[in-house]
This record gives structure tokens, C-alpha cells and sequence, in this order.
């Protein structure tokens, strides 16, 4: 399959469309079938270190689970004031959307026991390798005009626990995910001055 100089140029209107959406965006609207389906393809669909697919998925719509991850939100989270006490646009940030989503999706990763080929060497490619799933899953969600949130202000360990996981699994993402009010046409933590965008001279170096 050949793709177009006018594919390549929508795809690339996608990814600087990608927007980190927050709970006071989040509409109250269900997400078809059809397009959650099409959100978990994608994420199939990306890359993995020796073909090793290290990655599972939960759809989380349960409230007292919900209610259960944003307690340990704010227990983090209040961590994090504290070490950003000196950057008064902290506290006016909102940084999740757990309730407000209509569903979460927990993105874990599953180490194999027997040796993964492209892991002997560098460890940590299985987690890649699910990261760049989700990166999949926030691209098609854009795609769709859904958005997504990635909260890390997480005790990761009690996430498991909530979740009534096994302890060899590890969480690399938890997604809030639903249609939006509007997307911003800037990154909001650009526009709101939290740190300035690179340029690409300030991150390419050739040899």
C-alpha cells in the first residue's frame, strides 16, 4: 500500500492536533461501540519489541473505582503542590478527568518471563513498546474528534490494588477518554506560559 503527499500532510494535521485533555472539557456524551473498537485497534496496531505485544487494556467505567482513582489523584497530587510551590499557576491547573470522562482505560504492561528478542540488551523496550500504543490510541481518539487525558499524578502500586491486579504487571498509562466541549488550538500548558515550545534547531543534532 502507497499513501499520498496529501495523506502524509493529514496525518501530520492529526498529530499537531493532538490536544491533553482535562476533565473541564469532557462532555456528557457516550462513545459509540464501533469507535472505542477502532481506538483499542490502533493501539494493536503499534510497534513492539520482537513482536511481543507486552501490553493490556481495562475499560473503566465502574464509579466507585473511578472514586477510588481520584483519591489517590489528590493524595499525589498534593505531593505535587508541594514540590511546585513556587509556580502559582500550579494550583489553577486542572490535571485530570477521571469522573468526567465517560470511560478510563488503564494501559498496562506485561513482562514475559522467558527472554523477548530486542530486550536482552535494553531492558526497558517492552515498556516502549506500549507506549507507543497509547501514543496510537491519542491519535485515533484525535482522529475521531474524541479526546484524551493521560494522568500520571498516580501512586502506581495502588492503582494496581484498585484494579485487583497482579503485581508483575505495570501500569504505564491511565486514560480519560471522551468527546470534548473543544479542543484548544494550542498545547493549554504553551498557552498558559508553563514552559515554552522547542524549536526543532534546539533538538536536532546532526553527525
Amino acid at each position: 500500500m502507497r499513501f499520498s503527499k496529501d495523506d502524509a500532510n493529514k496525518l501530520l494535521q492529526i498529530m499537531r492536533a493532538r490536544r491533553d485533555v482535562r476533565g473541564n472539557r469532557f462532555i456528557n456524551k457516550a462513545i459509540e461501540k464501533e469507535k472505542i473498537s477502532m481506538i483499542l485497534e490502533a493501539a494493536l496496531s503499534a510497534p513492539s519489541v520482537g513482536y511481543s505485544q507486552p501490553w493490556k487494556f481495562l475499560i473503566i467505567q465502574d464509579p466507585k473505582i473511578k472514586d477510588a482513582l481520584v483519591d489517590n489523584f489528590e493524595n499525589e497530587n498534593a505531593k505535587a503542590k508541594a514540590i511546585f510551590q513556587n509556580r502559582e499557576l500550579y494550583n489553577k491547573l486542572k490535571l485530570e478527568g477521571i469522573k468526567e470522562a465517560p470511560i478510563n482505560i488503564a494501559v498496562l504492561y506485561e513482562p514475559k518471563e522467558e527472554a523477548v528478542l530486542g530486550m536482552t540488551s535494553m531492558k526497558k523496550m517492552g515498556e516502549y513498546s506500549v507506549v507507543c500504543a497509547v501514543q496510537n490510541m491519542w491519535l485515533m481518539a484525535r482522529s475521531l474528534n474524541i479526546g484524551i487525558g493521560w494522568v500520571s499524578i498516580l501512586d502506581e502500586k495502588k492503582v494496581l490494588k484498585t484494579l485487583n491486579l497482579k503485581p508483575n504487571l505495570q501500569l504505564i498509562a491511565y486514560l480519560c477518554v471522551g468527546y470534548v466541549d473543544k479542543f484548544y488550538e494550542e498545547s493549554e500548558l504553551k498557552t498558559l506560559g508553563w514552559e515554552e515550545e522547542k524549536e526543532l534547531s534546539e533538538v536536532v543534532t546532526f553527525y
